[in-house]
């Protein structure tokens, strides 16, 4: 099976994958999903090089960015990649869905777009006397949802559900999605005019929130001799698939996580909610967030432990997105990023966290 990218327009509601969708049963299951086995730590480094190498022939000079990519697709997570046009957007959400060979869809979020444009819609069949579903593009293992706050919130709430608990229901039917599931979308909080910001539960069911930035004049010259005469993510060829990704998740999983890194972890959280300067803090389900983040982060750095350094490797990429500032902080110019890098040097780390004994 050969990955691709299909678009979404006002009034289509293609599958990605070309299958019907499997309903799910009365419990919320859907299809029995053989659990994959888990990979080693060396196999899992090697098959996140291979997609890290994969797209950097896309996004030069960027490994950090690249990194947290990855960091959220082995957490079961979702990326939002929010910066100014022009820096490679959506550029880094095609080219790590194309470096996997799953089934993959494009959704140009528009201000017409209706929220059966994302899910799906039932259709009265004249010869059956019956409604037939026609799923929607977020029947897929990656989907690339571009501008998405150019949708209205009405659309934009069409998300929730999918990325919260990996489901869509329509007419009281709900259906599974198919596994991996990640949801890469991309936004400019620059340009306000005709857009919708994203609301903060929309905003939490996002892992992490990744800025790419101008690159260096080294990284922007490399880009110019190798990029101004060819586009490279029509060379990019699969490193992987979809059933792999899935058995490196697995392998995420089981990584140890201490007793006093886990009251670490929420004491981080918590400390969000406790700042004069921050009107709403992260959330439980950030909590929960950070911890498959910093699994994810030790995996990557071949290590079947979690130590306080993965947490703050993370906490920035997870937790700035989630909180809400005061005016004042506003006001004295203070960022979500800066709070959470106070609070990584306010809350004390705790000592002997290291491997299982």
């Amino acid at each position: 099976m050969t990955s691709r990218i299909q678009s979404a327009t006002p009034g289509s509601g293609e599958q990605a994958s070309g299958r019907p969708p499997y309903p799910a049963d009365a419990s919320g299951n859907g299809r029995a999903h053989g659990r994959p086995g888990r990979v080693s730590l060396d196999e899992l480094h090697e098959v996140a090089r291979r997609i890290a190498a994969n797209i950097e022939r896309v996004l030069v000079g960027k490994p950090d960015v690249i990194r947290i990519a990855l960091v959220t697709l082995l957490a079961e997570g979702h990326l939002l990649v929010e910066d100014v046009p022009g820096v490679g957007k959506t550029s880094l959400a095609k080219a790590l869905a194309r470096s996997i060979d799953c089934t993959v869809s494009r959704i140009q979020f528009t201000p017409d777009l209706l929220p059966s444009d994302v899910t799906g819609v039932s259709i009265y069949n004249r010869q059956s006397g019956e409604f037939d579903f026609r799923p929607g593009p977020v029947f897929a293992n990656i989907v690339v949802g571009d501008e998405i706050n150019r949708a209205s919130p009405k659309t934009q709430s069409a998300l929730l559900e999918c990325m919260e608990e990996h489901q869509v229901t329509v007419d009281t039917t709900t259906y599974r999605l198919e596994e991996p599931f990640m949801v890469i979308a991309t936004q400019n909080p620059i340009e306000m005019e005709g857009t919708y910001a994203l609301p903060e539960a929309q905003r939490d069911r996002f892992t992490a929130r990744v800025s790419i930035g101008y690159p260096d004049q080294q990284a922007e010259l490399a880009m110019v001799d190798e990029h101004a005469g060819h586009n490279p993510i029509e060379d990019l060829q699969p490193v992987s698939d979809g059933e792999t990704v899935h058995r490196l998740i697995e392998t995420v999983r089981g990584v140890h996580l201490a007793p006093e890194v886990r009251r670490y972890a929420v004491d981080l959280v918590s400390a969000t909610r406790q700042l004069p300067e921050i009107r709403l803090g992260a959330s439980p389900r950030a909590t929960l967030h950070l911890v498959r983040a910093a699994r994810a982060q030790a995996a990557l750095s071949g290590r079947d432990y979690v130590v306080p350094d993965d947490l703050h490797t993370v906490a920035v990429p997870v937790l700035a997105h989630r909180l809400m500032l005061t005016t004042e902080a506003h006001a004295a110019r203070r960022s979500a990023t800066d709070v959470v890098r106070a609070v990584l040097h306010r809350v004390p780390v705790p000592q002997g966290s290291g491997p299982r004994q």
